[in-house]
């Protein structure tokens, strides 16, 4: 087991980000635990200041920053939920903040990152390619750059969600989380398997171009063919000089599953319908991989509701049934 990050870092991340983001909700859905055959729960973090988890890790990066590097100002890439947490808790600070993103970042992600006051680069189709742009400005002008995963501040901050997890349900079994470039699932791992080994953690992401499954059965970080997908949060590379998430997750996550087109609809139209949540593709996809039977418990599940920043016309046609998700994805 890698040591990267530890419950202390994110003990200590919980006391940093204390009044800067919310202690959402953990509640039980009583349709999934009749599908499940067990308590299954739902921690509400959707509800976020800024609409996704993304905040904890970056207002935990923002606030171990020195004064120098705070003059200077920061940088990131992001598939929009975690430029959004890091212009958010960047304005809080007075800090400049740079995100850049590929054209595949949906528009209304753009528009609320644009107003909390920070400049936008758009560049390239992929996260690899809004990387460079941030490489090019930390370079040329000095800004410090805050990564969206692969960083002790940021997956300390997300493995907060662990830590409440366990306040709220401390009788957990298994912990299902979405996983994109794998701060969220090795922070929440690291604090849920450092109070109680026993826990089961369960990735799920998308089959349209997950780089940590890929680079999982490669054995290494691997490049992967960005794609359009539901769960446009999820997409993007992990990078191939990752440093942390890729070993965290490989050595701490018990599995990793992934999701069509239909079944993270099937989540999305779910927690409308039958929890009256509003939750983007990236965070339906726990509900679809339970109502897919792809997630088995022997106790209580707790399922991660990442966020919620999804276009309301998309969510509309979704919930409606007028969207053909796979003719509308096409490559």
């Amino acid at each position: 087991m890698t040591d990267f990050v530890t419950l202390h870092d994110i003990q200590t991340a919980r006391s940093h980000i204390a009044g800067k983001i919310v202690h959402t909700p953990t509640v039980q859905s009583v349709a999934l635990s009749e599908i499940a055959g067990v308590p299954v729960f739902l921690k509400l973090e959707h509800r976020q200041t800024t609409g996704a988890f993304k905040l904890r890790g970056a207002s935990n990066a923002v606030a171990m920053l020195s004064d120098n590097e705070r003059k200077r100002g920061v940088v990131a890439a992001s598939t929009g939920n975690h430029g959004r947490a890091l212009a958010y808790a960047a304005s809080l600070e007075g800090i400049r903040a740079i995100i850049c993103m590929s054209s595949l970042v949906p528009q209304n992600k753009v528009d609320e990152i644009r107003r909390l006051g920070a400049e936008i680069r758009i560049v390239g189709k992929s996260q690899d390619d809004a990387q460079e742009e941030v490489d090019r400005l930390v370079a040329g002008r000095q800004l410090v750059m805050v990564p969206p995963f692969d960083h002790s501040a940021v997956i300390a901050g997300q493995g907060t969600i662990g830590l409440e997890m366990l306040d709220d349900v401390p009788d957990t079994v298994t912990v299902v989380v979405p996983v994109s470039g794998g701060g969220l699932g090795a922070g929440i791992a690291a604090a849920v398997k450092g109070l109680k080994p026993s826990i089961k953690v369960v990735g799920v992401s998308m089959e349209r171009g997950a780089a940590m499954k890929a680079s999982f059965d490669a054995g290494r970080p691997v490049l992967v063919k960005e794609m359009q997908s539901l769960a446009d949060s999820l997409g993007g590379g992990i990078g191939l000089d990752n440093r942390m998430t890729f070993a965290m997750c490989r050595d701490l996550l018990d599995d990793l599953v992934l999701l069509s087109e239909d079944e993270i609809a099937t989540g999305i139209r779910h927690a409308y319908a039958v929890e009256r949540e509003i939750v983007e593709g990236a965070a339906a996809v726990g509900i679809g991989a339970l109502l897919a039977g792809k997630i088995k418990s022997s106790g209580p599940v707790v399922l991660v509701l990442s966020g919620r920043n999804i276009d309301m016309e998309l969510h509309r046609k979704i919930v409606c049934g007028e969207r053909d998700p796979f003719a509308e994805i096409a490559a």
